[in-house]
């Protein structure tokens, strides 16, 4: 089998891994790209495969940089099944029709300039049949059961610990008389994250391809971050000012405002207006709820005391546009909630415009943030920013909690290779910056003599 690499290669984005075996071919992963303009411009095209002939395609989990282009792979004609884990699905769904709803937006403004310029309007990758098709090509596969994906191809899927649904997979493949396996990380959580399940690691395999997304650091002890955020809010809930939380829609959403309500309920803050700003992350925490089934120990727990604090009017959805633009008028203090993570697109770039200029605003960047971001910009420390064309200084106090992250630190990273490694499998490392795959290879060199595979963008292995 061959394995080639189109996407997530030198950068955390744009996930895309075609497996072709003498029987079969699949996609792993069909990710959009995020970050700068030139990352971006990649998303107007699918990953370059033939999708009459391809047989499957396989989410290891619902992130736009993992399943943002599959209606670019049904405009080209694919027509099979794609398959997710039940959330997966659940969540596809809703992040598809966001991803379709955010780029009629951003057309309709672009275009209306081309307009008044006299130049030709702009065609949009994709539209809602291309988004509504591929929805309905989608098919459940369980956990932890192998299952026919195509001919001489099964999957099972593991707990990745990231998000609601999200998987590691094993590919099993059929080469003649011999039976040879892939494991493909997936995004992988960090151990004792809320909500979700701690990764489930496989135990053999002929070669790993392994996200590295934080190879070269370990995260903040998370009861530390908690700590350290419970000090920050209530040094601005004493400057009466407004904390924006740019957050990915889908995970660190539900985390974050899981801590708070620890927060209120232990007494370690009073209670506040919290507003989700996000329309998207609303629906997908009612998604949550859906699957219980998929819920660690503690939080089935939480939810068994009764003692939730969603129900009593501090946590404050607001879906429409006009509720977002009142926020502007709304005296802090409160916290605002909105996408998206890496503030470059969504609601929580008016409320940037909005609030960055005031000294009393705190922004508590709870996720990374890929090069080229606006998010990544303020992390850095420029002192001003440009926002819909508008340069913006900024006095806000930028706080970067990477505690937070739904990421494996190094040495989570590490703990759950470690379980495959007596197996002596060949590696590759996907889904990482350059420095953070390397520092990563090294270790895995020295600590067990393997060398891995860092892979370019269109390169090939063979299994």
């Amino acid at each position: 089998m061959k394995i080639t690499f189109y996407g997530a290669c030198g950068g955390v984005t744009g996930t895309a891994y075609y497996c072709v075996s003498p029987d079969a071919r699949i996609l792993i992963d069909c990710g959009m790209f995020q970050g700068s303009r030139r990352d971006e411009s990649r998303n107007k095209a699918a990953p370059p495969v033939d999708y009459h002939t391809l047989d499957a395609i396989v989410l290891t989990h619902a992130h736009l940089d993992h399943c943002g282009r599959l209606p670019l792979a049904f405009r080209e004609g694919y027509r099979g099944p794609v398959f997710g884990t039940p959330a997966t699905i659940d969540l596809v769904a809703l992040v598809l029709r966001d991803s379709l709803k955010v780029q009629t937006s951003d057309l309709e403004k672009i275009n209306r300039m081309l307009t008044r310029n006299g130049k030709p309007k702009i065609k949009p990758a994709f539209e809602e049949e291309d988004v509504e098709g591929v929805i309905s090509q989608m098919k459940p596969m369980p956990y932890h059961s192998a299952f026919e994906v195509a001919p001489g191809m099964k999957i099972i899927v593991d707990e990745a610990g990231h998000i609601l649904g999200s998987g590691s997979l094993k590919l099993t493949v059929a080469e003649g008389q011999r039976m040879k396996s892939v494991i493909f990380s997936g995004d992988l959580g960090a151990a004792g994250m809320p909500i979700v399940r701690d990764p489930e690691p496989f135990r053999e395999a002929d070669m790993v391809i392994m996200e590295s997304t934080y190879g070269d650091r370990d995260h903040k002890p998370l009861q530390e971050t908690i700590d350290e955020a419970i000090e920050i809010i209530r040094d601005a809930l004493h400057s009466k000012g407004k904390i924006l939380v740019p957050s990915f829609a889908i995970g660190r959403t539900q985390d974050i405002i899981y801590y708070i309500e620890q927060a209120f309920r232990k007494g370690g803050l009073p209670r506040f207006p919290i507003y989700i700003d996000s329309p998207m992350a609303i629906e997908a925490s009612r998604i949550y709820t859906s699957h219980p089934e998929l819920f660690d120990t503690e939080m089935n727990e939480f939810i068994a005391s009764g003692e939730q604090e969603r129900d009593k009017g501090y946590i404050r959805p607001t879906q429409s546009a006009e509720e977002s633009k009142h926020l502007n008028e709304v005296q802090g203090p409160c916290m605002i909630i909105a996408g998206s993570g890496m503030c470059n697109a969504g609601r929580i770039k008016h409320h940037l415009r909005h609030n960055l200029w005031r000294s009393e605003t705190s922004v508590l960047i709870v996720g990374y943030q890929a090069e080229g971001t606006l998010g990544r910009k303020l992390v850095d420390g420029n002192q001003s920013v440009s926002i819909f064309g508008e340069r913006i200084v900024v006095r806000a106090k930028i706080h970067k909690l990477g505690g937070f992250s739904a990421h494996a630190g190094q040495t989570d990273l590490l703990k759950w290779f470690n379980v495959l490694a007596p197996d002596r499998p060949r590696v590759v490392l996907t889904h990482g910056e350059d420095k953070a795959r390397e520092t990563l290879s090294e270790i895995i060199r020295h600590r067990y003599g393997l060398v891995p595979f860092l892979p370019q963008y269109g390169q090939s292995i063979e299994l």
